[in-house]
């Protein structure tokens, strides 16, 4: 509120104490003569007059002063304005009169007008500074030690032995960093092993074939005309003493080959029977048979796969493990339908039996690089464990999971390698079905067909392109091993134990020969038992995985981050803050500045000379009536003449 001339107000301030304020013009011609006692103060040293204590309230307007700062009034005036004479006039850069002179009001409101010669208070200096300041920035900065090297006052030894701690710190801590950085680059991993237990296994897939791929009974003179030179690398002139040998006729004159031939149908019809070598079969001691079985080529021609899980067929399980709990199956060889060996080709087997491969449902069986050997007069026994892998990725790892085109590009680009992805639906993808479609579209390149036992759209090699191309083609490339297969990211295999006995017993020859109407000779020759079982009802899990998180490596880094200097993320934040305010203050503000007018260049000096120049000096001081300002106010320009008023308070 403003107060009339002559009167003044009573201020409290918060912590209790109470001062006149004077927020009118002190005139020498309205106040009375100081005293004699007033006159002998010297207007640089001010003390606080003896008067009757001070009212707790504000005097109104209107109302007189009291009689202790009246007699103050004159010698104000007349100190600021024109001293009397005798009496030293206060120098303008006396520090010590305006603070004196506000003691003695000890008012909120010091409107006194102080020369900028005077030095501000340090909390206005530091006030004014910009938020880009590094300074200011240092000051308020949660990184350790950033206070110690810009806090005010000159260079320092102290100063010196902050800074270089400070960037050895820093040095330290980017090191680490880039050591972590550089670890998490390369991509470890690390591979975990566990075995975990199941109340309920699946049966994996049993694929079985003879090692005989034909049957000598079921051979005919067309069979050789195409088959015999690739098949038994029998030469034309040779057919008439092969058949003698088989036992059959010769071909009678006249003969004419098909003018076709397909392998496949020969091995199908020629390839021996299941429902013929098939004797016995159990599964968990339930009786099986060839509708269990689902038929398949593989190269070794046609095999026998059991719970394949074809045409969405249910999986079978097993319930326990151990010796009779899975499958048993006894099997006849038939010794009596192998070839005769007519001469020393890749082809023509010398070993009697059975080749088995144990595989999931997913996979293709390559039989005969895979498969296992069951020869006739055992029993064998195949204890097996499940083994679950999974594996990472690039660039942790190798694996795929692509499913795989196995036909060939007519015009291929580059190196042979994985094939591409399949536009069409086809099964997951695997190890064996990578290795089956490589080889399929490296033959297929190569000679222009695939062999019977390779998946794809590509025809059927015939006999001879077999004898000319195709077989000599893979066997070239299985010993280059040209294919590159990754591992799948996750795949189920079977770890196996073999163990035999012989079969059968004297005891027993006589009733299997009674039993199946063969001799004793003969089921000794030619009869098998294969028995495949889990060993127990537990797998294993082989795991790979990341050695080196992105967590780890924020943990690590945070970690030194706190170690050497005392950082967090906010502290990043800050300092990011920071940058804005520079760029701020710096860029934006250069091109704020140039494209100012002239007049507006000088008035802005003209008014940062006016707040800023501690050597500046002001015309007069003037003391008069003013708006009132709030008690925390510090500054006031004067919007006529630019000029500063520092307002000191005391509350």
């Amino acid at each position: 509120m403003m107060s009339s001339p002559g009167s003044a107000e009573l201020q409290t301030s918060p912590a209790g104490h109470t001062g006149w304020a004077l927020p009118y013009l002190l005139s020498s011609a309205e106040a009375p003569q100081p005293s004699a006692e007033a006159r002998g103060v010297t207007a640089c040293s001010w003390t606080r007059p003896t008067g009757p204590p001070r009212s707790p309230h504000p005097t109104q307007p209107g109302q007189s002063l009291p009689a202790s700062l009246s007699a103050w009034t004159p010698l104000l005036a007349s100190q600021l304005h024109s001293p009397l004479p005798g009496q030293p006039r206060c120098s303008r850069t006396d520090p010590l009169f305006l603070p004196s002179l506000c003691s003695l009001v000890a008012s909120p409101l010091c409107p006194l007008s102080l020369t900028p010669t005077m030095q501000p208070p340090s909390g206005l200096e530091e006030a004014r500074r910009p938020a880009s300041d590094i300074r200011v920035f240092a000051s308020s900065c949660t990184l350790h030690g950033l206070g110690h090297v810009f806090g005010p006052g000159r260079l320092t030894p102290r100063r010196g032995l902050w800074a270089m701690a400070i960037l050895l710190s820093l040095a330290a801590f980017l090191y680490q960093v880039v050591e972590r950085v550089r670890y998490y680059g390369e991509f470890h991993h690390e591979t975990a092993l566990d075995e975990r237990e199941s109340h309920r296994l699946t049966f994996p897939a049993v694929t079985l074939c003879n090692i005989n791929p034909l049957r000598r009974s079921r051979l005919t003179p067309n069979d050789l005309h195409w088959a015999g030179p690739a098949l038994l690398g029998l030469e034309p002139s040779e057919h008439t003493a092969f058949l003698r040998t088989l036992g059959r006729p010769p071909a009678p004159p006249g003969f004419m080959p098909s003018p076709t031939f397909d392998m496949a149908r020969l091995y199908a019809r020629a390839g021996h029977s299941l429902e013929d070598m098939l004797l016995d079969c159990r599964y968990c001691g339930q009786p099986c048979g060839p509708e269990n079985f689902t038929s398949i080529f593989t190269r070794m021609g046609q095999c026998y796969t059991f719970n394949s899980g074809a045409d969405g067929a249910e999986l079978l399980t097993t319930p326990k493990g151990g010796a009779g709990s899975g499958l048993e199956v006894m099997l006849d060889v038939q010794q009596d339908e192998y070839l005769p060996v007519w001469k020393d080709v890749e082809e023509t087997p010398f070993e009697a039996g059975v080749r088995v491969q144990i595989h999931t449902q997913e996979e293709p069986p390559i039989i005969d690089q895979l498969g296992f050997g069951a020869a006739p007069g055992y029993q064998v026994f195949v204890s097996c464990q499940q083994q679950q892998l999974s594996f990472l990725p690039p660039p942790w790892g190798d694996c795929s999971s692509v499913s795989l085109d196995p036909d060939f590009e007519p015009e291929p680009s580059g190196p042979l390698g994985p094939p591409s992805p399949s536009p069409r639906p086809s099964p997951p993808y695997s190890l064996t079905g990578c290795r089956l479609a490589c080889e399929t579209r490296y033959v297929a390149r190569k000679c222009g067909c695939r062999m019977m036992h390779m998946p794809g759209g590509a025809p059927v090699c015939s006999p001879q392109q077999y004898k000319d191309c195709a077989n000599p083609t893979l066997d070239s490339m299985l010993r280059k091993d040209a294919c590159v297969c990754p591992n799948p990211c996750a795949t189920t295999r079977y770890a196996k134990e073999l163990s035999m006995v012989r079969m059968p017993s004297r005891a027993a020859a006589r009733y299997l020969a009674r039993k199946h109407n063969r001799s004793e000779a003969y089921i000794e020759e030619n009869v098998l038992v294969l028995d495949i079982f889990f060993e127990a009802l537990n797998y294993e899990t082989v795991e790979q995985k990341k050695a080196y998180e992105v967590s780890e490596l924020l943990g690590d880094i945070g970690g030194q981050m706190g170690l050497f200097i005392g950082a967090s993320l906010l502290t990043i934040l800050e300092i990011l803050d920071y940058l804005c305010e520079v760029f701020q203050d710096r860029v934006l503000g250069y091109f704020r500045n140039q494209k100012r007018s002239p007049k507006h260049a000088s008035t802005n000096l003209l008014h940062r000379e006016g707040l800023g120049s501690h050597g500046n000096q002001v015309s007069h001081l003037s003391l008069g009536p003013r708006p009132p300002t709030p008690p925390c106010a510090v500054t006031r320009t004067l919007s006529a003449s630019h000029r500063t008023c520092y307002l000191v308070t005391r509350l």
